[in-house]
């Protein structure tokens, strides 16, 4: 039986306090990896993220970082490195929130800060803690990108340009780093319910499911379980892929 083993691995999960990347870090805590929990302001969020790896009977470490800073993220690094060692795993899902409106409507600053969150998180990522992962020949990054970026839809031009930059900077370091036994690709969630849509049950929405040819919203958890796959060795010969996990509502053409 096939299972994904994440055991003796360490994982740095960015925006771990957010509901998505909160999963993603618990879901990788179940496969057997030890976790650091990256946030930005919400220190109270990862704190409880990290307890529930804590739960799963595996390490959790909480770190502060403004990972559009590439000092910060190099200071990030060097801590993570003195306190539990090497990143093997590595999930960039990060992202700065902002309010969506029309290309002419958006101000400037959103499509720097969705830039910045989006492509040159990675770009910072990678920097700091890539050459780790090429002096012991391993390491697997996954990035979170969205269905957004292959729909384009009205009122997401900020959000779908940082992605489809994000697209860009993975598939080049794929070819950069593959000698290296090292894996980036990414993973595109659709309209995904949340612990949020739980709470106040919204998990329901029939224009948007009706789009869908599963005729559902996917789970925060499928998210994980699709992440968790990439990180590990059952996907040890997959990179440079942009896998939608969005219910057939994207399928990328060959």
């Amino acid at each position: 039986m096939l299972t994904i083993n994440l055991t003796n691995k360490i994982a740095l999960v960015t925006g771990a306090s957010g509901e998505l990347g909160s999963v993603i870090a618990r879901t990788l805590a179940q496969c057997g990896a030890d976790v650091v929990l990256h946030y930005c302001s919400s220190r109270e969020k990862a704190e409880r993220a990290a307890q529930a790896v804590r739960d799963a009977g595996r390490r959790a470490f909480v770190v502060q970082c403004d990972v559009t800073d590439f000092a910060d993220v190099q200071r990030m690094q060097k801590f993570v490195a003195e306190q539990f060692g090497t990143v093997d795993l590595l999930v960039a899902n990060a992202v700065i929130q902002y309010e969506w409106k029309s290309i002419l409507e958006q101000p400037l600053e959103d499509f720097q800060s969705q830039f910045d969150s989006c492509a040159m998180q990675t770009v910072h990522l990678a920097k700091a803690f890539l050459p780790d992962m090429i002096a012991q020949n391993f390491g697997r990054i996954v990035a979170i990108n969205t269905e957004c970026a292959a729909m384009a839809d009205p009122n997401i031009g900020a959000y779908t340009a940082g992605k489809r930059a994000l697209d860009g900077i993975v598939r080049c370091l794929a070819k950069e780093v593959g000698c290296w036994g090292i894996t980036v690709n990414q993973v595109a969630p659709g309209w995904t319910i949340s612990e949020r849509d739980r709470m106040n049950h919204t998990e329901s929405a029939p224009e948007y499911e009706a789009t869908v040819p599963l005729r559902r919203r996917g789970t925060d958890e499928e998210i994980a379980n699709m992440t968790a796959f990439l990180l590990s060795e059952l996907a040890s010969f997959t990179t440079g892929a942009y896998i939608p996990v969005s219910g057939g509502r994207v399928m990328p053409a060959i």
